[in-house]
């Protein structure tokens, strides 16, 4: 494990920019004490956010790139990958290739970060694809489901790939030694679903992975899996589909609640158990998206994070980078399985 873990981050991106990422950085500062982070941004937009009453800017554990080129959320890639040269995201990116940082954090374009990360950062030996990956919340804890999107047409050997990034992940995220492996398919019996699935899981079978068997989409949150593996076309949609269940849910519940004076009444009643509830599934306490597959650590933060998701963000990053994700992928790649 490293003495010090060093982070880039793309202060300037999200919807939120530096009045989300600043307070998040001195909040993972003052939480994390073998932490360094390189903001990458305005200085004069982010000094100001910085207190000079704050701990923080006494132990001298950050540093300023100045920067006021970024990549908004509506540029076109194409064009921003070409003329953006010195943007916040790309810098950070950067950081990472050049040994500066051990990992990068932003909460930019998704097809930006994830175009600019494989052409600067390139693909890990062994592995065809990057995958994109975050954790959701379950009956007993969380679960990471990958890919999320970046991969629309898969074959069997790609969502093998995955499953073995994914397993990675969740050990260096300390979630559990020895991860359960699921694929998301339309059963759960053994003749269920097209050959892409049927193969992957024989593959994933023979491997020395935790393989638990195929997944329904019902069966997602039931806590017997540590990890989903699906294709970026269904992983995109169910979880959209997940986050409008959430919202759909919230609605009416609100709704129910402000009917009359009693269902106000039974509101006050069953706020501790209703507050605890939204502890558990808060979005902002899952944020981060791992990029998985490249030769270095990037994450991906949702780009309506305010403070506190962003410091999630961040603290998925360093977890990534002190319990040595790359190395354990490239250990599970070339060491730890069957030939295939």
């Amino acid at each position: 494990m490293q003495d010090k873990i060093t982070i880039a981050l793309d202060m300037m991106s999200g919807d939120f920019s530096v009045s989300s990422s600043v307070p998040a950085a001195m909040k993972i500062l003052e939480e994390i004490d073998d932490i360094n982070l390189i903001l990458i941004g305005d200085k004069n937009l982010i000094d100001p956010l910085i207190s000079e009453k704050s701990k923080v800017t006494k132990n001298h554990r950050y540093s300023i790139i100045h920067t006021k080129e970024y990549i908004s959320m509506d540029d076109d890639i194409v064009a921003a990958l070409r003329t953006k040269k010195n943007s916040s995201m790309r810098l950070s990116i950067n950081a990472v290739k050049n040994k500066e940082a051990d990992a990068c954090v932003s909460a930019g374009n998704t097809g930006a970060l994830m175009a600019l990360s494989k052409i600067i950062l390139k693909m890990i030996p062994g592995i065809d694809r990057p995958a994109i990956c975050t954790a959701l919340p379950t009956k007993n804890g969380q679960m990471h489901m990958l890919d999320l999107g970046a991969n629309i047409d898969c074959n069997s050997h790609n969502l093998y790939q995955f499953s073995i990034m994914g397993s990675a992940l969740v050990q260096s995220l300390e979630v559990s030694p020895k991860p359960v492996i699921g694929l998301l398919n339309i059963g759960s019996e053994d003749f269920k679903g097209n050959d892409t699935i049927k193969n992957a899981g024989l593959m994933i079978q023979k491997s020395k992975l935790n393989y638990g068997g195929y997944v329904e989409g019902d069966d997602i949150f039931n806590g017997n899996f540590d990890v989903i593996v699906t294709d970026g076309f269904a992983g995109n949609i169910a979880l959209k589909s997940i986050e409008g269940v959430a919202n759909v849910i919230s609605h009416f519940i609100k709704t129910e609640f402000k009917k009359s004076l009693y269902t106000r009444l039974s509101a006050l009643i069953s706020y501790p158990v209703m507050k605890a509830v939204k502890k558990k599934v808060d979005p902002r306490r899952y944020n981060g998206a791992s990029l998985l597959g490249l030769q270095g650590v990037v994450v991906k933060s949702h780009g309506g994070a305010d403070s506190y998701a962003f410091s999630r963000a961040i603290n998925t990053a360093y977890f990534e980078v002190k319990n040595q994700i790359l190395d354990k992928i490239e250990s599970l790649i070339q060491n730890k399985f069957s030939d295939e």
